[in-house]
């Protein structure tokens, strides 16, 4: 740091700050620091100075569950704030099927690693029930943030919220004036698929009408989408509110192989906004979750959960209804 600090002509202490990110060093100041580092090939001892320093500079990521297109954007907004906030994340994943069994020892075994490394702060994100439980040993330790549609704390933890993404989207429908919808269920050992039923039968009970819950997927893919046309009549629905994109995907596949076409026969309504999904045929109408915006939020909130020692209130990102060709009022087309 001193031949750094040379190089730039500061002091070894502003170098010291450049790096560690505590305390104020000015534009002009930061650009001749970074100039000198790359003239001189300078790398930072990182484990020298984690026992000079109380922070590492790295982050635990947890990840609980199917690596499917909310997981993965998720990880996407983490990996960009890390690069915002000049931290490391390290990684782990744990994959469980669909009876959500046999993690514990996985996600222990994680957590020892970080606890090791060792990590400022740890990030759990999961779908399924328990894994927060796990983490209580981890607390006494560091900060740790739970992304999770049903956390067990109130406090530091992040959300999506698939209740209102199920409301709203069976809503949408009810609006075209359908009244013969039918739901097309995610995995039940999901949380995100719990909450996202229990917002359609709330949409449908505050309208009058009976739910009709097709269940049985196994996974959130198309094919769980393709496989449930073959446990409905193909005229007993004119709209169908699906857990996510691929299911709906999947869904309108089988539908057009069955003689029967959206918006032209019925309308559908999915959930994620997943890129794909704009490009469907038809497109596709759908409750987008920002789930970069979530990895983002997450990570701003543990650095500052770290630096502070302040816990903080739960945080929900809101979904957004995209309107697209994939719904048309009942007994019109999209046009009308």
């Amino acid at each position: 740091m001193a031949d750094v600090g040379r190089a730039a002509g500061v002091s070894a202490q502003t170098v010291s700050r450049y790096f560690s990110g505590r305390g104020y060093v000015g534009e002009r100041t930061r650009v001749r620091i970074a100039a000198a580092v790359e003239e001189l090939g300078y790398l930072p001892n990182r484990a020298a100075g984690s026992l000079r320093s109380p922070y590492t500079g790295t982050i635990g990521v947890l990840l609980v569950g199917e690596m499917v297109h909310g997981s993965a954007q998720i990880l996407t907004g983490l990996s960009r704030a890390s690069r915002e906030l000049a931290q490391m994340l390290m990684v782990a994943q744990v994959e469980v099927g669909f009876a959500a069994e046999g993690w514990q020892s996985e996600v222990r075994r994680a957590v020892d690693h970080f606890l090791s490394a060792p990590v400022d702060g740890i990030i759990v994100s999961t779908s399924i029930p328990g894994v927060d439980e796990s983490l209580d040993l981890a607390r006494k330790h560091v900060p740790v943030v739970n992304l999770s549609e049903r956390p067990r704390h109130e406090v530091d933890s992040i959300g999506t919220h698939s209740f209102t993404a199920g409301l709203e989207g069976t809503r949408h429908l009810l609006e075209q004036g359908h009244t013969e919808i039918l739901h097309l269920a995610g995995p039940h050992t999901r949380h995100e698929a719990v909450e996202r039923e229990r917002g359609y039968r709330e949409a449908m009970a505050q309208a009058g009408l009976e739910p009709v819950v097709i269940s049985g997927a196994r996974d959130w893919s198309s094919a769980s989408g393709f496989e449930a046309t073959q446990r409905i009549g193909p005229s007993s629905f004119t709209a169908v509110f699906a857990a996510n994109d691929e299911i709906a995907l999947g869904f309108l596949s089988a539908m057009e192989g069955r003689g029967r076409k959206a918006p032209a026969d019925f309308s559908i309504v999915g959930v994620d906004d997943m890129p794909a999904a704009a490009y469907f045929s038809p497109p596709l109408t759908t409750m987008r979750l920002d789930f970069q915006g979530v990895g983002r939020t997450t990570l701003h909130t543990l650095v500052e959960r770290i630096r502070s020692g302040e816990s903080t209130p739960r945080q929900i990102i809101e979904p957004e209804l995209v309107v697209r060709a994939s719904v048309a009022p009942h007994g019109g087309t999209a046009d009308d």
